[in-house]
């Protein structure tokens, strides 16, 4: 799966190969994962997950900016973001050092 875009299909296919459960189960488990990953984000605003990363929904004021063609102020309005902080576990993992634990 390295390089590319890793789509759900990717996941629940791997879910497949790996743990033994059927593809349409798989899909179902992977869906499942997701949303509740979704729903802990919207009802509380951060997700930890070990060894992987935290997931923080933060808000950002409004503020001014410009457009680049015309050089107009736009006003833009606040918002919520999405923010991934990667665990120290990943960090090490993705530069090929050897995990720690």
């Amino acid at each position: 799966m390295a390089g590319r875009t890793v789509t759900r299909a990717q996941l629940a296919e791997a879910v497949y190969q790996q743990i033994g459960l059927s593809r349409s189960e798989s899909a179902e488990l992977v869906d499942s994962i997701l949303g509740e990953i979704g729903d802990a984000l919207v009802s509380e605003g951060e997700v930890k997950i070990s060894s992987f990363g935290t997931f923080i929904v933060r808000q950002k004021g409004e503020r001014v900016g410009r457009n680049p063609k015309t050089g107009t102020e736009v006003p833009i309005l606040p918002r919520k973001v999405l923010v991934f902080r990667a665990s120290q576990v990943l960090k090490s993992r993705i530069n090929g050092e050897a995990a720690s634990s």
